[in-house]
């Protein structure tokens, strides 16, 4: 079962009882997988699920011979058309402190090394990032994302169980593209991030002062300069716009810049492509994309999976909606792994990166056991 808030025309559908799922657990497994689900989606399927970070080593050469962890790179069902979500009775739920898997001092030693790295103009941003692991003690997974649903409201949150590899919740607020049936793309990239306080006049000062920092607003720009280079692959030529730029929202635990690229595809939306040119997103890579994948597989000793990969479904209109998947959960039982991070430039210092991964992760303090 497959649960998403960003679902047809914009409300929560849920997709059950999948006529097939699809899975691919090594690397040349993925484009296959991919073409398969374009198949069935065109012959009328409703395709929805999720990819993991490392399946986008498939769609570069440079990449191909890394190693990637012993887990589904990509698991998703064909369905037919989706219904509205049932609802569910939650009970209590209650999960231990979620604590980082790598020490502050390792974190500090890949931080540094990332900042050498851009010193020496190998990249401009990096987005570095680790896990964290808690457990829940009570309550089921989906008792687990109810609560979250309550406690983060967002546009593109998601639960999905397919019965193999972990179950996944999201409560993203990032979209990774959406398509629809004419050929329209839209992405809406975030990078920049600031703490909620509680009170509302500096509450307010915090939401400014990320709407004017340069820093943010740099490293803003480089992702937009990337995804707008991403989708004019894709696109007919002069289609690319960026509408909205450096834009403040607010969530529930943090506010974050975002900015919103557009464009016409030059073909009908197609899966298969769509994932080859864009995934992963470049707000989880950072820039230049490539040379960022291998940095990332180089310093971060633990494989993201599910985080900073995507979550989503497409339809056989060419319709469809994936959001990057941050702020997500992978459960395996009631092991409990989620990860943080931040894009790191030139002018990051290492104590606020740190301490802006850990906010990151409030979102699920109100469950914590105290």
């Amino acid at each position: 079962m497959i649960i998403l808030d960003d679902g047809p025309e914009g409300r929560a559908a849920e997709f059950r009882s999948p006529r097939e799922v699809v899975v691919a657990d090594r690397l040349p497994d993925v484009l296959p997988a991919l073409r398969r689900l374009e198949e069935a989606r065109r012959g009328g399927g409703w395709v929805a699920g999720w990819m993991a970070y490392e399946a986008g080593f498939a769609f570069e050469a440079r990449l191909s011979s890394l190693d990637v962890p012993g887990q589904p790179l990509l698991a998703f069902g064909i369905f037919d058309v989706p219904t509205q979500p049932q609802s569910h009775h939650a009970a209590p739920v209650r999960l231990a402190p979620p604590e980082p898997v790598i020490t502050r001092e390792a974190y500090g030693e890949a931080f540094r090394q990332t900042q050498a790295l851009i010193a020496a103009g190998d990249v401009y941003q990096i987005n570095l990032t680790f896990p964290m692991q808690t457990r829940l003690l009570h309550g089921t997974a989906a008792d687990l994302a109810a609560a979250l649903t309550h406690l983060q409201p967002v546009a593109h949150g998601g639960f999905a169980d397919l019965g193999v590899g972990p179950t996944v919740i999201s409560r993203s607020p990032e979209l990774f593209f959406r398509t629809d049936a004419s050929g329209r793309i839209e992405a809406r990239p975030m990078k920049g991030t600031a703490p909620r306080h509680p009170d509302p006049a500096q509450d307010a000062a915090l939401a400014a002062a990320l709407g004017a920092s340069v820093k943010n607003r740099a490293e803003n720009l480089m992702i937009v300069d990337l995804l707008r280079n991403d989708l004019s692959r894709l696109s007919r030529v002069g289609s690319v716009r960026v509408p909205d730029l450096f834009d403040v929202e607010t969530f529930a635990t943090v506010h974050q810049m975002t900015s919103r690229v557009t464009a016409q595809l030059a073909a009908p939306p197609d899966l298969c492509t769509l994932m080859q040119a864009l995934f992963p997103c470049g707000s989880i890579t950072g820039a230049p994309k490539i040379r960022a994948m291998q940095i990332i597989h180089a310093l971060e000793p633990h494989p993201r999976g599910i985080y900073c990969g995507t979550l989503g479904w497409m339809g056989p209109d060419g319709s469809s909606s994936f959001s990057v998947a941050i702020r997500t959960l992978a459960l395996r039982g009631d092991e409990i792994t989620l990860n943080v991070g931040g894009g790191i430039v030139a002018d990051s210092t290492e104590s606020s990166e740190w301490e802006e991964a850990l906010w990151k992760a409030r979102y699920m303090m109100p469950l914590v056991q105290g």
